[in-house]
């Protein structure tokens, strides 16, 4: 019997480490970028075409490489950064694991360019799939290139498992703002296709956050951001907590470490509890908190994209960033100053008190007399006034129709307990649910899901036949958007007009809000908008369905009624009624019940 055992060939032993380490496009940028970084680039340019699934171009102003180098950095195992084991804990550098340009070579096609600042000539590799099928001396820049070409060309059930276009540009975004954020001395700019989406010049950290979200808000940054400072013998914590009235649904929360972005769950909650009673339900704070510490004390090779970070003091490090957090809300979490300034206020002189001798107290008359129920005092409405009102009232009205369940499209195993042209009354528990008897049981539906999928459907319907139904906005809203957003919301234009929406281009970034959809009630547009844009950055699809969906959906949820409405019987009967009317009645569009039945077998066990 043969062996069965076998090396495996580098090629295949390449693509299973790009398994581990190059998860999608966010991931080649991520670690290119690393080390770019980590050869001392001042500068990075940074192009991505078709969400990076067809180019992915990194060049920096960096040490660059010989051609020696450039040729071994693309085999596995090799590093510039590591010479024994004990380098491991105390690593200050970012990509460290020599398999970062072996995994990407081996699911892509790559052409690299590079040279050193003391040699005249470059060197130019193009490799795909681990297979190296040119290598030459060139003219170049000083630095390095990088094109990574058709991420999984040769792994086709790979790039099935990718994203839309728009959820594969947000993770890019997401990986970019990670180091430009944790790195503000460095220059960027970052090309989306044709277009210049952020141009970052060399600041500090405060700046650098104002220059990646601030034009999206109202109002700056600057004004928002708390500073936190505390250094201790353990650890310095640095960074900025937002106030609590910016909070927001979906809030920017970074942390950091040693300049390396890290996601720490327990960390989280140690900042929130500083937050405790400052914020509304569903509401999160703005946060960027960097930690420096010894790196001999913290584990950063625990998780292949290194995002997660073992620290040595985990319970101590929590106390010091809670309580530095805390200490900072409430220094600068104070009430409005009252405002004594006199300037321009109207000069009044102040009376003597000789001038008030001669004032007299109102006499007020009234009849003693006066008897409230006495009815021959009381006031009476002649009844013809009223006979007016409903005059004819009968003639020009139909008679109150009779649910008929039976027409509807209601679930078959629900529709039994109705009978046809049952008179149906209505009821509410709590503000919350209708209650209608049937000969069955009762009947309950909840009044915002039931509404929500009403509203769905007719907003799906009207996106599907395009046929926009607007309304004028008395006060236009101004909405900017930072050029993450811009990107999405030029995807989503066409069908936000489409819903109702009307917009005015005044600017690179900023729209007027002039019409918005006929189903909307004062919700903010502005709030509304960027909802749906941050809805639209996580969904998995990128087609226009998708888009109807998100669109139809956040709509439907702002102008449904809500949990804690009253409603008149008449009203209960139009929602029910509507809600019998749709394709789908007993689900909502997020798959929440919408309707249950309470049988009499189940009441009467109550009483047993």
């Amino acid at each position: 019997m043969s062996d069965i055992i076998h090396l495996l060939p580098d090629s295949v032993a390449n693509q299973i480490a790009a398994g581990e380490v190059i998860q999608r496009p966010a991931s080649v940028l991520k670690e290119l970028i690393e080390n770019a970084i980590d050869a001392g680039a001042t500068a990075i340019h940074i192009l991505v075409r078709q969400a990076g699934k067809t180019l992915i171009q990194v060049s920096d102003n960096g040490r660059g490489m010989s051609e020696t180098d450039a040729r071994m950095a693309f085999e596995r195992h090799t590093t510039s950064k590591i010479r024994d084991a004990s380098d491991l804990f105390v690593l200050n550098t970012l990509g460290f694991r020599g398999e970062a340009l072996a995994s990407i070579a081996a699911v892509a096609q790559v052409e690299m360019h590079t040279r050193r600042e003391e040699d005249d000539l470059g060197t130019l590799i193009e490799i795909a799939a681990s297979r190296v099928f040119r290598q030459e001396i060139v003219q170049c820049a000083k630095g390095t290139t990088f094109q990574v070409k058709n991420l999984f060309f040769n792994v086709p059930a790979r790039r099935r498992f990718l994203k839309s276009d728009n959820a594969e540009r947000n993770h890019l975004l997401q990986e970019f703002f990670r180091i430009a954020l944790a790195y503000p001395q460095i220059e960027f700019e970052y090309y989306d296709d044709q277009t210049l989406v952020y141009q970052l010049a060399s600041t500090n950290t405060k700046c650098r956050i104002e220059a990646i979200f601030g034009k999206s808000q109202k109002k700056k940054w600057e004004q928002q951001l708390l500073t936190v400072e505390v250094n201790s013998t353990l650890v310095t914590v640095r960074g900025f907590a937002g106030k609590p009235e910016f909070a927001q649904r979906t809030a920017n929360q970074y942390f950091f470490v040693n300049k390396r972005y890290m996601r720490h769950p327990y960390f989280h909650r140690a900042v929130m509890m500083a937050y405790d009673r400052l914020l509304q339900p569903n509401e999160n704070p703005n946060y960027f908190i960097y930690f420096e510490l010894s790196p001999e004390t913290i584990d950063v090779n625990i998780h292949p994209a290194k995002t997660e970070i073992k620290f040595e003091n985990e319970s101590a490090i929590f106390s010091i960033l809670s309580a530095a957090v805390k200490q900072t809300l409430g220094k600068f979490h104070v009430a409005p100053s009252l405002d004594f300034n006199m300037e321009g206020a109207p000069d009044f002189q102040a009376r003597q008190s000789k001038d008030f001798d001669n004032i007299r107290p109102p006499v007020v008359q009234f009849n003693p007399a006066y008897n409230p129920f006495n009815t021959a005092n009381t006031y009476k409405r002649d009844s013809s006034e009223w006979e007016k009102l409903y005059r004819n009232l009968g003639n020009s009205e139909k008679p109150d129709e009779k649910i008929d369940f039976a027409d509807s499209n209601f679930d078959p195993d629900v529709l039994q307990h109705f009978e046809k042209d049952s008179d149906t009354d209505f009821f509410q528990l709590k503000s919350r649910f209708i209650a209608v008897p049937t000969k069955s049981g009762l009947l309950i539906v909840e009044q915002h899901r039931a509404h929500i999928r009403i509203l769905f459907d007719k907003i799906m319907a009207q996106l599907t036949e395009n046929k926009p139904f607007s309304q004028q906005v008395m006060f236009p809203e101004e909405i900017c958007f930072d050029a993450a957003d811009l990107l999405f919301f030029a995807d989503l234009l066409p069908e936000l007009e489409k819903a109702g929406f009307v917009f005015t281009k005044t600017g690179d970034n900023t729209f007027i809000i002039n019409g918005i959809p006929s189903v909307m009630n004062t919700c903010s547009a502005e709030k509304l908008l960027h909802k749906i844009i941050d809805d639209s950055k996580n969904t998995q699809q990128n087609s226009v369905s998708s888009m109807h969906e998100i669109i139809a959906l956040s709509l439907a949820e702002t102008a449904a009624i809500r949990a804690g409405q009253t409603l008149a019987p008449a009203e209960m009967k139009d929602l029910v009624q509507r809600l019998f009317e749709c394709k789908e009645n007993v689900y909502s569009p997020e798959g929440k019940r919408v309707i249950e039945i309470l049988g009499f077998a189940e009441i009467e066990k109550r009483f047993e």
